[in-house]
């Protein structure tokens, strides 16, 4: 696609953001009912630039998550040692809230681990997407690793207070059969389009 058909969307994306973040206080006031979003959506956009505003209710799960990944420290405090996740301060620490548990068990170092074993996936499916043998396995392998990226970065920049909770699991370290079972569809797919291009060129 053209830059002048993504550039002018990403710069709106970005002013809008700015905005809602500056005029946090009046938006999130009391009362203000935003009209293009339903009430949910205004509460988890709320929730997510102050989650003091209501700590035992809307905001428990940010603040909660916060906590564990900080309380992780370098090192993290050893598996199935960590105390926010084993007194069940974290919701959903097996599901949604996986990354909080894993952070305050393995630090620092260990979040860089897995940070880089998403990099990696993410680059080889770019990888198998350019050298796709043809235009429609480019694109769906393009798709897939796209699934990916977006199941990641969502997961890790909901617990870490950086983008709403939603209910997306991390790829492959989430608990769940149903989300296991469609990513390891996805990367057998993506095995596929590179074996059936080493074929193509064999």
């Amino acid at each position: 696609m053209s830059w002048k058909l993504i550039v002018p969307p990403v710069l709106l994306g970005l002013v809008g953001v700015f905005l809602v973040v500056w005029f946090e206080p009046q938006l999130c006031a009391d009362g203000m009912r935003w009209p293009i979003l339903h009430d949910y959506q205004q509460q988890r956009i709320c929730t997510l630039l102050d989650p003091s505003r209501d700590p035992l209710g809307k905001g428990f799960h940010i603040i909660q998550g916060m906590i564990a990944i900080g309380s992780g420290g370098v090192f993290g405090k050893g598996f199935m040692a960590g105390t926010q996740t084993h007194l069940e301060f974290i919701p959903e620490r097996t599901t949604d809230f996986i990354f909080a548990a894993y952070s305050e068990e393995f630090g620092l170092v260990g979040n860089l681990l897995l940070i880089a074993g998403f990099i990696f996936l993410i680059l080889r499916g770019l990888a198998i997407a350019l050298e796709a043998s043809t235009l429609f396995a480019r694109l769906l392998a393009g798709a897939l690793t796209m699934i990916f990226f977006t199941y990641a970065f969502v997961n890790m920049g909901m617990v870490s207070g950086i983008l709403p909770v939603v209910g997306v699991p991390l790829p492959f370290i989430s608990y769940g059969g149903t989300a296991m079972v469609t990513l390891g569809l996805a990367i057998g797919i993506l095995m596929s389009i590179a074996k059936a291009k080493r074929l193509v060129q064999s």
